[in-house]
């Protein structure tokens, strides 16, 4: 998998294979980079969570684009291998990046006294985790009001985004083959 933009743009990152694992692809990625882009998100300044990080592949494409910090979230011991392994070749400290190798319900009961700026959620599609990914990002203070929230779901999985969670606005809902993206903001305050 490549990366897409950025001052790490054209490199190869390792990925994880096996049931529940679908990196993002490219053409996903690139439209929401966009999006995000589009919504006057400036990178240098953003603290991004990745949640069922997977390879990291979000989370690196943020920090290729210049975020400050990335937080992944996953419970996988060869995913968060490959995280780490990805982190080094690109040459990334722990100033950088930080890896919780945690199921995402437990990382997300903690809370955090330093709220992210992007959150990204891509659960495995045959885990119903989303709503309480939701609930437990907006009640534990892992965002703040003006947060951009991601979430990566399946296509054909009934989910009504505009119901997610009273805190969320949806700012964009767009289908990509079997992948559907959704974007929120937190509401402000």
């Amino acid at each position: 998998m490549r990366i897409i933009a950025g001052v790490y743009k054209g490199r190869i990152l390792k990925t994880t294979t096996g049931p529940g694992f679908r990196p993002a692809m490219g053409k996903v990625r690139e439209a929401l980079f966009s999006m995000l882009e589009a919504r006057g998100l400036d990178w240098p300044s953003a603290r991004v969570l990745d949640v069922f990080a997977g390879s990291g592949s979000l989370g690196f494409e943020a920090v290729s684009r210049g975020a400050a910090e990335v937080c992944f979230v996953e419970s996988a011991p060869y995913a968060a291998k490959v995280i780490a392994s990805n982190a080094a070749l690109l040459g990334l400290g722990p100033d950088r990046v930080k890896l919780l190798q945690s199921e995402a319900a437990k990382a997300l009961a903690r809370g955090t006294n330093r709220p992210y700026d992007v959150v990204f959620i891509d659960p495995p599609y045959a885990l119903d985790a989303l709503g309480n990914t939701l609930s437990a990002l907006l009640g534990r203070a892992w965002v703040r009001p003006g947060s951009l929230i991601n979430a990566e779901v399946e296509a054909k999985r009934p989910f009504d985004p505009e119901k997610a969670h009273p805190d969320l606005a949806l700012v964009a809902d767009r289908t990509y083959g079997q992948t559907r993206v959704i974007l929120w903001n937190t509401n402000p305050a």
